[in-house]
């Protein structure tokens, strides 16, 4: 595959204009839309193929969420896409300041596996309402969901405005290499640094798309049964593999067995008595990942779970006990239906824990103690979450989402995927009906003038 060339004809067609107009975008996203809802079935049975994903989870996460974003955009993007007057200061009396609302030109996309389908078209919506052209690099981890995604948007669009690449590392490594407009990563914080790393060498942007050890907290105060339910939900929807799912758990000592009961309720009421018998259960993405997240089930002591089966890639949800910041399993972000367990005495010990490592990308925290739940909103720095909730930040399109520090850089959806794409050109209309001398050097008195209308 000629890459180069396919970036190339992408940059000339964005400057011949045609992708800037609204009613293009618009027809542009239309398009879309009825192209993912033509190919329903195909993509659940693709996902259903490549994780094992059942067909509620992969409608829900990978399918409606995308229909309910493009709707999103159709409705608001005539008031996103205009000129926006804004005020101007006395001392550039005459003139007027308006923001422009341009797009990059040709971005690349790069997404990742755990939700393969709906982590390429998500960022590419906004790349769309946002007047650019793309490219898509998918995961070569979901083969299946890669080849269909390619001949969805091969019917949909020419590839001069969308195309799909398909590839392992090496063509990830060749796409970097190019002189994109604008850079949209969703991985692993460690192959984020390699695609900033090759963004600097062109300046390009970036939205780096991260994770981490994101903790949920539950106090003493909390509705024990619905965070249990909550939580149980949130960790072990597509077995773990979420980057915002609950990492570990920090759980008040005089609750935690209660807590603990009702978790083990919830497994089994959720995937049966023996999840890896349940033919709607998530699997493990490769081998690769799978030995790495069983080598993490001799950490502390198995209080629920911990039986796999390496024929399936399948791990049973699994809680542990007796975890300490020493064990492997606390040292980077599980990415697995593996739930270890601290305890606290006060909130004061999860806030400085958490204060003291990576900023993780989201944060729960199950309390009924307003007070508390002020204190860690605004004695931690996370990139989004939820109060007595978890994972549901992330499906509003009024929220922005997105990392902070180690967690990521940049967040979308909503208004903020079509920000996030679009270059807000700052320009000054000047009169020409007069001038004021003041700035000149030969203005009298000018620096007694200026300081006036400075301050």
């Amino acid at each position: 595959m000629d890459i180069p060339r396919i970036i190339q004809e992408q940059k000339q067609y964005f400057l011949s204009g045609e992708t800037k107009p609204l009613s293009f975008r618009i027809h542009q996203l239309t398009k879309l839309k009825q192209a993912i809802q033509k190919y329903e079935h195909e993509i659940l049975f693709a996902l259903k193929k490549d994780l094992n994903k059942s067909e509620k989870d992969a409608y829900m996460t990978e399918i409606g969420v995308l229909l309910e974003e493009i709707s999103f955009m159709i409705k608001h993007a005539k008031s996103w896409v205009k000129p926006e007057r804004v005020k101007t200061p006395v001392t550039h009396f005459g003139s007027k300041s308006v923001i422009y609302k341009e797009p990059y030109g040709t971005v690349l996309i790069i997404a990742p596996w755990n939700y393969p389908f709906q982590l390429a078209i998500s960022p590419l919506i906004g790349a769309i309402i946002a007047g650019n052209t793309a490219v898509i690099k998918p995961s070569e981890l979901t083969p299946t969901v890669s080849k269909l995604l390619k001949r969805i948007v091969d019917e949909t669009f020419p590839p001069t405005y969308i195309t799909v690449v398909e590839g392992a590392v090496e063509t990830s490594q060749a796409l970097l290499k190019e002189n994109f407009d604008y850079i949209f990563f969703t991985g692993s914080v460690p192959v984020g640094r390699i695609v900033m790393e090759a963004a600097a060498q062109n300046l390009t942007p970036v939205t780096l798309e991260l994770g981490g050890k994101s903790p949920v907290i539950v106090d003493e105060t909390a509705n024990l049964d619905l965070a249990a339910r909550r939580i149980v939900w949130g960790k072990f929807l597509n077995a773990g593999q979420t980057c915002i799912a609950p990492d570990y758990l920090f759980v008040h000592e005089k609750v935690k067995q209660p807590l603990l009961d009702k978790i083990s309720d919830y497994i089994e009421k959720f995937y049966g008595k023996n999840p890896l018998e349940n033919d709607d259960y998530t699997r493990i993405v490769s081998k690769r990942h799978f030995d790495r997240l069983v080598s993490f089930l001799s950490n502390g002591s198995v209080v629920i779970g911990g039986t796999y089966n390496e024929e399936t890639l399948t791990i049973a949800p699994t809680i542990l006990d007796h975890i300490s910041w020493d064990d492997a399993v606390m040292e980077d972000e599980i990415f697995g239906p593996i739930l270890p367990v601290l305890t606290f005495q006060q909130i004061d010990e999860c806030i400085e824990a958490i204060r003291n490592r990576p900023k993780p990308l989201a944060l729960y925290t199950f309390t009924a103690n307003e007070a508390i739940q002020q204190r860690i909103i605004h004695e931690t720095s996370f990139g989004g979450g939820a109060m007595n909730d978890t994972i549901l930040h992330i499906a509003t399109p009024y929220l922005p989402f997105g990392g902070v520090g180690n967690s990521g850089i940049g967040s979308y959806h909503g208004k903020k995927s079509f920000d996030t794409f679009t270059h807000h050109k700052s320009v000054l209309h000047q009169t020409t009906k007069f001038d004021l001398p003041v700035r000149y050097p030969d203005f009298k008195d000018g620096l007694k003038w200026i300081k006036r209308l400075m301050k």
